[in-house]
């Protein structure tokens, strides 16, 4: 079998050393019962989500960039014929034409890259990603507070904190705990393609700082009289913080905006 190696500090390596969390994010990622036909995990490391993901899909590609790894994973997964061992890069990989799933412990300095080719891929229908607690709580609006990434993707896709873990859980010790970002793609988005433009734009105007305010972002587009009235719809008061603003609020603000 082939011999463990050391981990990379250029890779951001922190590998799960615990295989209750291990079952526990692979339960997440696929719950009891549901059928996913190609399940791909960023970052296999040494192996210890991969065996858990496994038995819960009909296909897996496991992609692990650390060539020093590959023997490792082979020699695991060798009777293992639904798992598919990559060696390379997964922000290179093609996305699937086809209905597939993403899980992983992402490399900590890599998560915005992963998330974001996550949501550029067409075929996506969710992803379960173990990444810093800080990014996990600040995706998923548990600070109280709404990032530009979230609000502007919120139409097609639903975000949340399915999880911590203790940094104590993996080898080496990061600095920081852990949190699992959970992303599903919206089975009925909740705006029609062509609204998706104007989504975008007042989305990217409100969090463009210019103003010094959503309120006064939004009048540089929109006469004042419009912006009162869609902020009353919207149950907003004028001097309210963009990051203080829940993706639901945006969605009457766009209505009353484009109408």
């Amino acid at each position: 079998m082939a011999r463990p190696t050391r981990t990379s500090r250029a890779l951001s390596q922190n590998f799960l050393a615990d295989r209750a969390v291990a079952e526990h994010l692979a339960q997440i990622a696929v719950p009891h019962g549901r059928d996913v036909p190609l399940l791909l995990e960023v970052g296999a490391g040494k192996g210890a989500l991969t065996e858990q993901l496994a038995p819960r899909c009909r296909e897996l590609h496991a992609y692990e960039i650390d060539r020093r790894l590959l023997p490792v994973l082979h020699d695991r997964f060798a009777d293992t014929p639904r798992v598919r061992v990559v060696g390379g890069d997964f922000l290179a990989a093609r996305a699937p034409g086809t209905p597939f799933s993403v899980a992983g412990n992402v490399p900590f300095s890599r998560t915005a890259a992963i998330v974001d080719w996550c949501l550029r891929a067409p075929a996506l229908t969710d992803a379960t990603l173990l990444t810093q607690l800080e990014y996990a709580r600040k995706r998923t609006g548990d600070y109280g507070n709404w990032t530009l990434l979230t609000v502007r993707s919120w139409p097609r896709y639903e975000w949340r904190l399915a999880g911590r873990v203790a940094r104590t859980r993996f080898r080496p010790v990061p600095r920081v705990d852990a949190g699992v970002v959970r992303i599903e793609r919206r089975r009925t988005p909740l705006l029609e393609p062509a609204a998706r433009d104007s989504w975008r734009r007042l989305v990217e105007l409100g969090f463009s700082g210019v103003g010094g305010s959503l309120h006064a972002s939004l009048r540089r587009a929109h006469p004042r009289r419009r912006v009162d009235a869609a902020f009353r719809a919207a149950g907003l008061e004028p001097r309210v913080l963009v990051g203080e603003v829940h993706p639901s609020r945006w969605l009457r603000l766009h209505e009353a905006l484009t109408r």
